[in-house]
């Protein structure tokens, strides 16, 4: 176990953000994700893929899981990232800065099982607040009192598979009202979480406007709150990272044919889809991003414990080679990252989202390339078992390269990150 041990000094808490008050929780969430949740990883991923039915938990995982979820209750470390002062369901959480659960994130980024038992999921946080800051009472009775207390979960619809989704402009899968109603037409597909059968909702982005005017192209799409046992969706099939398909969480291809919903599912006003969006994924990102981060502490302690610990022509491997640069280079890498994402982090707690943006696609970039790198190190140091079913690393691998894309990919951020910079040489706004 790695201790990881929170700075201790008024300085260091100062630059990192490492309050008092979060002091006590990210101790209690370091010790449930290092000595309760990760010494199971193995027998859940047995389990799944063992199981009669792949797209349910198990009895021992629905047990074991629900296990771990009381005891997150009963502790208090639960419903972390509501952040934001003046959210109706602020008592449900700690009211933590979004600096401060940067640093819970990266804690649970250990284990991909941590945040659920948390409940601290994506996509479920993410629309969560949706729900928080756009949803009618409705809304909020239905679906996210339920949410916050782990009973259900939802899923995100918003890439297509005949458009290029990097640009959300292109979206096609349209909405038409017609009388009371709206009707849903269209192929959704990397919908994360729509294979679980505890998914019971999707918040759902369509075109409500035809192409025109490129000036208002950011007006043309609109949210919608779709219950997932809605007549006229199918679920074509699950998408497949590096041939796997992650069951029971999924990443479905769905098509919605002639689906009808009420016209009070629309979420705050037609043309705002855009505005919902950007709302939803400025904190989900930088969480992304720490966790990635935990993901890079746990790929270097595997990488430094097997190159004490293996000898290879009579020497331990940390002896080998340039394996002291690269180990060096990896803690270089991962200290930077996760200075640039506390920062990221402290200009969302500004509240200005538009002087926080570069930050976040800078870290966006940042955060997954350079655990990329530690975990390809590790894998390196490990030899064979390193890309086996041995560790983690294979499926850690898969996360992060899976994370270039998510929330959109690298060549999109650096696009504006370079914008922001040539701003001051030009004329153009």
């Amino acid at each position: 176990m790695n201790d990881m041990t929170p700075p201790k000094t008024a300085a260091d808490q100062m630059c990192l953000g490492v309050t008092e008050r979060l002091r006590p929780i990210l101790r209690d969430v370091r010790d449930m994700v290092q000595n309760d949740i990760l010494p199971i990883e193995k027998q859940w991923h047995h389990e799944t893929e063992t199981a009669a039915d792949r797209w349910a938990h198990t009895e021992w995982q629905t047990a074991k899981l629900e296990e771990l979820k009381s005891k997150a209750k009963s502790k208090g470390l639960w419903n972390f990232w509501l952040t934001k002062t003046g959210l109706t369901a602020s008592d449900k959480g700690f009211g933590l800065t979004t600096v401060e659960y940067a640093h819970l994130a990266e804690q649970m980024g250990w284990s991909h099982l941590a945040p659920e038992v948390f409940n601290c999921s994506a996509p479920d946080t993410g629309n969560m607040e949706v729900f928080e800051k756009y949803g009618t009472e409705e809304h909020k009775k239905k679906w996210l009192e339920p949410m916050l207390e782990g009973k259900i979960r939802s899923a995100y619809l918003m890439t297509e598979p005949d458009v290029a989704s990097s640009d959300a402009t292109n979206l096609e899968f349209k909405a038409e009202k017609d009388g009371d109603e709206w009707v849903l037409n269209g192929e959704k597909y990397w919908s994360s979480g729509a294979g679980d059968p505890r998914t019971k909702v999707y918040i759902l982005m369509a075109r409500t406007e035809a192409k025109g005017d490129f000036d208002r192209r950011h007006k043309q799409h609109s949210m919608f709150v779709v219950p997932a046992d809605t007549p006229g969706i199918s679920k074509l099939r699950a998408m497949t990272i590096f041939g796997q398909d992650d069951a029971p969480h999924g990443h479905l291809h769905m098509k919605f044919e002639n689906v009808r919903i009420p016209a009070d599912a629309l979420l705050i006003g037609e043309g705002r889809g855009f505005e919902v969006s950007q709302g939803r994924l400025g904190p989900g990102r930088i969480h992304h991003c720490m966790r990635a981060i935990g993901q890079a502490e746990r790929a270097l302690e595997l990488l430094c414990q097997r190159a004490v610990s293996r000898k290879a022509f009579g020497r331990p491997l940390a002896k080998l080679g340039a394996n002291y640069d690269i180990i060096a280079d990896c803690r270089i890498g991962i200290e930077q990252a996760r200075l640039l994402c506390l920062k990221a982090a402290a200009m969302m707690d500004t509240g200005d989202t538009r002087a926080a943006a570069p930050y976040i696609s800078m870290i966006k970039v940042a955060a997954p390339n350079v655990a990329l790198k530690v975990i390809d190190e590790a894998m390196q140091m490990h030899g064979g078992v390193g890309i086996s079913q041995d560790t983690p690393l294979a499926g850690m691998y898969v996360q992060m390269r899976t994370l270039r894309y998510a929330d959109g990919p690298d060549a999109v951020h650096r696009m504006q990150v370079a914008r922001k910079e040539l701003r001051g040489y030009s004329n153009k706004k």
